[in-house]
């Protein structure tokens, strides 16, 4: 059986309080990393750079992004799917808002445990990371 890869870039951006910027895309239930899937020829930091620009307006400066690891987690919204996601880190920077395919934006303190409405990449492997790491 083939394994059905999705592969993204996404970004942890905190605020002054260390709650992290989560988006739900249009059309799903959970809440995940701005980020997707890099375009060809695209590196994985520049596909994070253009992707949270279109998901949130925001401007980030390459020289501020840091590689945060390569992640393996089920996918949040395509079942039977394993998402491979490089997630790098970036300091504080405007968040205009929700654009594109972005429903809402909401920011979450990094917490231990599952939640129904959070990506798997965070709960399985980003925020136990950062809880461990601050």
């Amino acid at each position: 059986m083939t394994e059905r890869l999705i592969v993204v870039s996404a970004v942890v951006i905190r605020d002054s309080a260390g709650r992290v910027l989560t988006v739900r895309k249009r059309g799903t239930s959970r809440f995940m990393l701005p980020g997707g899937k890099p375009e060809p020829g695209e590196s994985a930091a520049q596909a994070a750079i253009r992707e949270v620009h279109e998901e949130v307006g925001a401007v980030l400066d390459p020289a501020r992004l840091t590689d945060l690891g390569v992640f393996a987690t089920p996918a949040a919204n395509e079942d039977g799917h394993t998402l491979r996601a490089s997630v790098f880190t970036h300091g504080w920077v405007d968040i205009p808002g929700a654009a594109a395919e972005i429903d809402e934006v909401r920011w979450l303190a990094p917490f231990d445990g599952d939640r129904a409405d959070v990506a798997p990449l965070l709960t399985q492997a980003v925020f136990p990371l950062l809880l461990g790491g601050d």
